[in-house]
């Protein structure tokens, strides 16, 4: 994908109704990954999360939260060691609101 098409795919996950649930999978379907590899995360084999979020190894370590704690979630991101094994590059927590 190039950036274009990531940030139309962006732009209409945007414009959805927020769902903490789907939201992750949404996101990195949103960015080019392969549908096998989200539902390889979706059903746990390739997830790693320490946090009940979602982590995808050398990528990025997503958590939906409360709203309002969205800062809160981001701390335990950074500190998690699970985030640290997996050498994920970024980390993204969201409430629907805040990222």
């Amino acid at each position: 994908m190039n950036a274009v098409e990531i940030e139309e795919a962006i732009s209409r996950l945007a414009e959805q109704p927020f769902d903490a649930a789907e939201f992750p999978f949404a996101f990195l379907l949103a960015f080019g990954n392969p549908d096998t590899t989200v539902r390889r995360l979706r059903a746990g084999s390739t997830n790693r999360s320490d946090l009940g979020g979602v982590l995808q190894t050398n990528n990025i370590h997503i958590k939906t939260c409360a709203e309002g704690e969205a800062t809160a979630t981001l701390a335990a991101l950074r500190e998690s060691p699970a985030t640290a094994r997996a050498k994920a590059r970024f980390i993204l927590a969201t409430d629907g609101v805040e990222f």
